[in-house]
């Protein structure tokens, strides 16, 4: 996304989170060999530091001076989908403003918005725009940490974009680039995001809220065991949901149909594109989640393995890898895309 304060770059780029007074940040050296090394990241809160305070904790750090790719954070925009204005590309911008106008609870002189096409169309069906929109507010909070930091920023992407990019090298990495993938990566305890794309371009995308304590909950050990357990004769017996314990309950169960229905959507607007699998990324409990998943919804789950394509991002804690993982997929980001 191109935004009015474009700056020359730099190398050895930056990319950084801020959101809720909590910074995420990745600096990475692209390599000859093509992949990005992983030189420092990690996550630092303002607490109870001053504005001041707090640029002169993160200086002391080396963040200083640095040429950076900001990332919103879901909860900082919103990213809509709109039937393609009939209009020249010039126009496009301005007449998604107005198409807008009604979805968004902000006044239209106090917000920021870029478009992207949807994929790259599909014959016979309307051509739709991704829009996504953010608050003056935010992008001004993401400049003034920048400014005292005396950071250039030419870029301000958001999260579904970079989980795309992710998603995309892996699918490169595993020669699966002729299909459709989709996945899905814990943006907090509360939500994941799950992304489609194909040939490298965003298609679909869903935010998925978590029910109360989902995150703490045992993934259905029972479902796992009795499928575990032949049926008589040798044939495998069904357990459904409601047959398994308490901890495959309401709150595990509306999340896998939450996620099959987005699947059963993309299979009806996309039959030309199937599926060519689904990675998910859910921190220490990646592994569980994918299992869990490749039982429940009858195909196979994989974990999004993307550490050993960025030599250096290793030895985190859980809460670094959740915020600081979605900035290497910026760090991937292209010239020709449109965000």
């Amino acid at each position: 996304m191109r935004w009015p304060w474009k700056r020359r770059r730099q190398s050895d780029p930056m990319v950084v989170s801020w959101s809720g007074e909590t910074l995420a940040y990745v600096r990475a050296h692209l390599r000859e060999d093509g992949l990005y090394q992983v030189l420092q990241f990690g996550v630092e809160r303002q607490g109870p530091d001053s504005p001041d305070e707090f640029a002169k904790r993160l200086n002391g750090l080396g963040l200083k001076g640095f040429d950076v790719h900001a990332m919103l954070r879901p909860e900082q925009y919103q990213l809509l989908q709109i039937d393609a204005p009939a209009v020249a590309p010039e126009e496009v911008r301005a007449a998604a403003r107005w198409q807008i106008r009604d979805m968004v609870d902000m006044h239209m002189d106090d917000i920021t918005l870029d478009v992207m096409r949807v994929g790259v169309g599909k014959v016979g069906m309307p051509g739709q725009l991704f829009v996504v929109v953010a608050s003056n507010a935010v992008l001004t909070d993401v400049l003034r940490l920048g400014q005292s930091l005396q950071w250039n920023v030419p870029v301000v992407d958001i999260q579904e974009t970079a989980q795309r990019n992710l998603q995309t090298m892996v699918a490169r990495q595993e020669g699966r680039m002729e299909r459709a993938n989709a996945a899905l990566m814990l943006v907090n305890e509360h939500q994941v995001l799950l992304t489609v794309a194909a040939n490298g371009e965003l298609y679909y995308s869903r935010r998925i809220d978590l029910g109360p304590g989902f995150t703490g909950k045992t993934w259905a050990p029972a479902r796992a065991q009795a499928e575990a357990t032949p049926a008589p004769m040798g044939v495998q017996e069904y357990v459904p949901a409601s047959a398994t314990d308490a901890a495959d309950d309401d709150v595990t169960q509306r999340f896998v149909v939450e996620v099959q229905r987005s699947l059963d959507v993309w299979d009806r607007t996309w039959s030309d594109l199937p599926l060519d699998g689904l990675w998910v990324e859910a921190g220490a409990r990646t592994g569980e989640m994918a299992s869990w998943l490749s039982r429940e919804l009858g195909f196979a789950v994989k974990p999004m393995v993307v550490d050993s394509l960025f030599p250096g991002f290793d030895r985190t804690s859980a809460q670094e890898r959740m915020l600081c993982l979605p900035l290497l997929g910026v760090l991937l980001r292209t010239e020709d895309r449109n965000l």
